[in-house]
């Protein structure tokens, strides 16, 4: 049997890269790639000591193979018989052991034992268990393994000498947000004489922070004598804040003993920031320095983020190297911050001028301040190309980018589908000595995925891998989120599935959930996401608001507003609240189907109900007002945006351009064109093919190749569409040679055409009995390698026969057998259109 566990885990760690699945290397376990010399077991270690001493042999093979590895390689049955052999002693000095070597595998032990052969534990691995998962913050199995051990129990009378366990359960309850058992064990305790611990009473004053009750158990610290701690202060603090309380949390910021932590001084100056005081922030600043208190990134972040908003930028800025002279090193959030600072204000442009004015003052030279910021502003902008340019500027200079540049540059490039880029920035980046997190590489993983380029997905985490990075949640997501962006619904699933049902992945983790239940809503398969929530709540995972929303999104794909709205009134009762993204997709539905008054109702109710409207939400309002032809209110819509502070996207003045050249308003729709252009809006291809259709049917066809010209002039990218309006407007208007101009130029750009565009310029051609124009469009369709279907034919043959030119209908008949049309149909279509004209 040993023989055979070498084997499999050599041929394991042999198999070739190609052949191994995306799945099935996501779900290997770190411990599983060991070499196989760590697997030398003698058959005589397996057995337990006589003496009772510790049996190595299980220990070892536990070790290595952990649960999964038991189960994955076979020797389940060889396990099931050494443990039969073992009693409760034995198995309290292996997890013991385990505790302090491998507490993972001690975890993984214990519920083997108990969950796949009913062994039945002590209190003392019990307990030894329950310390091993408080510390790793592991509450959902500590509760879990609590309850069980409270319904092995007749009373609590062999509780009272461990105050231990006690105290761990009422933290367990606190944690888990089961306020009021977790004051019942506290009162029972009492009963008992023990006395709760500090890190217990802290967490009840966490989560009753938002009330009176807070001074309750505050009171209570106060009475037991128990020393407080600097987060019991926080916490206190904290309170006072939510409880909008600034002059009693100042107030105790001023008591002497309480020991202020930064975390305290930290909510006040962020509750006063948020309010819009960062003048009395910066003096809550100034007040922590006076009391010995150091300042933390967080507190830097909260004035810089104020003095943002003020639009003080300049100030903001050298709060930033002051923060770099005390030694508190810039995170993510202050450069995005910062970033997002200029955005706001229009200044991202002018921000390097802006930057080196300020730098003048202080610094000599650019540093590594400067250029991260520019990077993520350029970046925040889309400006990925300014953003890759500024980082060679920085190398020139002998600047090094740090881990933000990095991280922000990687991130960008994936979101643009520039994700080989991103690898080689990866590389770069630590060749200059930084270390890439499982975040930077769980974003190239999905990016790769949602590519369908699963293979270099898979080696770039098998380097994660080597590199001892190993997989977390997020890479398990962004893989699934990859195959469900670019893979079948079946093989989403099947790796879903895997996911789910693997040791080594937590199964509560509702995010993938979402994920699978969002594809399935895309796809209209409402029955597969309804199973899936229902598998959630099954398990008692929470859904979230993203899970109603995909519900809801799928009925309304489905046009089941039935389902739709019991999925809406359903998230009440889950303790969630809707959001904007609920409303609108509810909203657009009704749109869709032209029922205008729910809308508005929809509308009303998200106000009513205090949530804020999106660019989305503004959207499918603007879609409503202009399908009931109020294009004065929808056109409102857009100044109600900007005077809220939402910007319009690209589709909101589309819907507007589109209603307005319906209305044969053009002027007014160039207008706001050049309305988008004003706010750095840039008009995209379908903003173009609305005006140029807009100017073939309802203005002049003339400013349509104007308008044309001058995009092909200025190298706009144009789709297919654009071509085909203009071909079919002059096919309309009789001019044969622009349209053939045209045709000619949309084959020469590359563009698929097929069958049906040349079908519908000859088609068009015929009806106006211009039969040598189409004739020519035949002869182009054959050159191009396209063949004709039945349908061109047939409208050829009709106008052949309009103009009387029998030479060109024998002409046409063998044309037709060498395309593939049976003669028999060739004669039957001339006859039948002969008949036809007869009647006529």
């Amino acid at each position: 049997m040993l023989n055979r566990i070498r084997h499999q885990c050599q041929s394991l760690l042999r198999l070739p890269f190609p052949s191994l699945s995306p799945a099935t290397l996501i779900l290997t376990k770190s411990s599983s790639l060991l070499s196989a010399e760590s697997l030398e077991l003698e058959p005589s270690t397996t057995s337990p000591a006589a003496n009772g001493s510790l049996p190595s042999g299980i220990l070892s093979l536990f070790k290595v193979l952990g649960s999964s590895g038991v189960k994955l390689l076979g020797v389940k049955h060889r396990f099931k018989t050494l443990v039969s052999d073992l009693n409760s002693t034995q198995v309290d000095e292996i997890i013991d052991h385990l505790r302090n070597d491998d507490p993972d595998s001690a975890v993984e032990l214990f519920e083997l034992l108990k969950n796949e052969y009913g062994f039945k534990h002590s209190r003392v691995s019990q307990l030894v268990i329950a310390h091993v998962l408080a510390s790793q913050r592991r509450l959902k199995l500590l509760r879990s393994n609590f309850m069980q051990m409270l319904q092995e129990e007749v009373d609590f009378k062999d509780w009272k000498s461990n105050a231990v366990v006690w105290d761990i359960l009422a933290f367990a309850y606190s944690r888990s947000n089961m306020v009021h058992d977790a004051l019942c064990i506290i009162a029972k305790m009492k009963d008992f004489n023990i006395q709760p611990s500090i890190l217990t009473y802290n967490s009840l004053l966490h989560n009753l922070r938002h009330s009176d009750s807070m001074w309750d158990v505050y009171n209570d610290i106060k009475e037991s004598g128990i020393q407080e701690t600097k987060q019991t202060n926080s916490i206190l603090v904290d309170g006072l804040c939510k409880q909008s309380l600034m002059q009693e949390a100042i107030t105790l910021l001023h008591v002497k003993d309480s020991s202020p932590h930064v975390a305290s001084f930290n909510t006040v100056m962020s509750s006063f920031s948020k309010m819009g005081f960062v003048d009395i922030a910066q003096s809550i600043f100034c007040l922590m320095l006076k009391f010995g208190v150091k300042p933390d990134a967080y507190s830097y972040n909260i004035l810089i983020n104020g003095l943002c908003i003020a639009g003080s930028i300049q100030d903001a800025l050298k709060l930033t190297n002051d923060m770099v002279k005390h030694g508190v090193n810039p995170d993510s959030i202050t450069y995005n911050t910062l970033a997002k600072g200029f955005h706001v204000l229009g200044k991202i442009n002018g921000a390097s001028k802006m930057i080196q004015e300020t730098l003048s003052k202080g610094l000599k030279n650019p540093n590594s301040i400067t250029y991260t910021l520019l990077i993520c502003g350029n970046c925040q902008e889309g400006k990925v190309d300014e953003s890759i340019n500024l980082k060679n500027e920085m190398v020139f200079y002998g600047c090094k980018l740090n881990f933000i540049s990095y991280s922000v540059l990687v991130s960008s490039l994936c979101k643009i589908g520039r994700v080989d880029e991103a690898l080689c920035l990866l590389y770069e980046m630590e060749i200059d000595g930084l270390k890439p997190d499982v975040v930077m590489y769980s974003i190239i993983i999905h990016g790769f995925c949602k590519q369908g380029e699963i293979q270099k997905a898979i080696q770039v985490y098998m380097e994660m891998c080597n590199n001892r990075i190993f997989p977390n949640v997020f890479t398990h997501r962004a893989v699934l989120l990859g195959i469900c962006g670019r893979g079948s619904v079946f093989e989403a699933r099947k790796h879903f599935d895997m996911l789910i049902s693997s040791d080594d992945i937590d199964i509560q983790d509702i995010v993938l959930y979402n994920i699978m239940i969002n594809k399935y809503a895309k796809l209209g398969m409402n029955r597969e996401s309804k199973q899936l929530f229902d598998q959630i709540l099954e398990k008692g995972i929470d859904p979230t608001i993203v899970t109603f929303n995909s519900l809801i999104y799928g009925f309304c794909k489905a046009r089941d507003l039935i389902g739709a709205m019991r999925s809406f009134h359903n998230i009440e009762d889950h303790g969630l609240v809707p959001n904007a993204i609920t409303y609108t997709t509810l909203m657009n539905f009704f749109c869709e189907e032209g029922n205008m008054q729910k809308v508005f109702d929809m509308k009303k109710e998200m106000e009513d109900n205090g949530v804020d409207p999106t660019h989305v939400t503004y959207t499918v309002i603007i879609k409503s007002l202009c399908k009931q032809k109020k294009l004065q209110e929808s056109l409102l819509q857009i100044n109600h945006m900007f005077s809220n502070g939402i910007f319009p996207d690209e589709v909101s003045y589309n819907i507007l351009i589109q209603s307005l050249c319906k209305a044969r308003e053009i002027e007014k729709a160039f207008e706001l064109h050049d309305e988008m252009m004003s706010h750095n809006l840039k008009p995209d291809a379908v903003t173009y093919n609305i005006l140029m259709n807009g100017l073939c049917v309802y203005g002049d066809l003339h400013d349509a190749d104007k308008l044309f010209l001058y995009l092909r002039e200025h190298d706009f990218e144009l789709k297919k569409a654009a071509y085909t309006i203009l071909i079919k407007a002059h096919c309309v208007k009789g001019d044969v040679d622009r349209a053939m101009e045209v045709f000619s130029e949309m084959v020469e750009m590359g563009f698929e055409v097929s069958v049906r565009d040349y079908s519908g310029v000859i088609n068009r051609l015929c009806k106006r009995c211009l039969t040598y124009e189409a004739k020519g469009f035949l002869r182009m369709m054959f050159n191009n390698g396209v063949v004709p279907d039945i349908r061109v034919y047939t409208g050829m043959m009709y106008a052949f026969h309009v103009v009387g030119d029998v030479h060109s209908i024998h002409e046409l008949l063998p044309n037709m057998v060498k395309c593939g049309i049976d003669s028999h149909v060739s004669i039957w279509l001339q006859n039948h259109i002969k008949s036809e004209m007869n009647l006529h």
